[in-house]
């Protein structure tokens, strides 16, 4: 068999085998039932989470720089004779840095579960209201009929 007579019966199989391809997807008519409910959320733990954040925010600002004085002092004293000292000065420095985006994170945190509760605690009063309104249009329809 020649190299063009091969040729073809690949490209022939190939394209065959093209044509035979078939995607996986619905059947025509619709997806299934959709997700029940919606949004659930717990208020208590969203208090836990915002305070455990805030409290680890407050901790940070604290035991997060505990060895500053003493890494500076030391990076001091070694960076006339020791490479080190650079180093560690450096290392302080990025080390103050981190617990500072850190902290940022945890107020982040904080704030804004605080404002999520208060926003959903507004749109749960909203909604009952709303729901209040229903039920009296309900019952002046009922009554307007009779």
């Amino acid at each position: 068999m020649s190299f063009d007579e091969e040729w073809a019966e690949l490209k022939s199989a190939a394209s065959d085998r093209q044509t035979a391809m078939r995607l996986n997807q619905l059947e025509p008519g619709g997806g299934g039932p959709g997700p029940q409910g919606g949004l659930e959320m717990d208020h208590q733990d969203l208090a836990a989470v915002g305070d455990a954040a805030f409290k680890l925010r407050q901790r940070l600002g604290t035991d997060g720089d505990h060895a500053k004085a003493s890494t500076h002092e030391a990076a001091g004293s070694l960076k006339q004779d020791f490479a080190l000292g650079a180093a560690l000065t450096t290392v302080a420095d990025k080390w103050h840095d981190q617990v500072g985006t850190l902290q940022d994170a945890c107020a982040h945190i904080s704030n804004h579960l605080d404002y999520t509760q208060n926003a959903h605690a507004g749109d749960e009063h909203w909604l009952a209201t709303q729901f209040k309104f229903a039920e009296l249009n309900k019952g002046f329809e009922e009554r307007a009929q009779h």
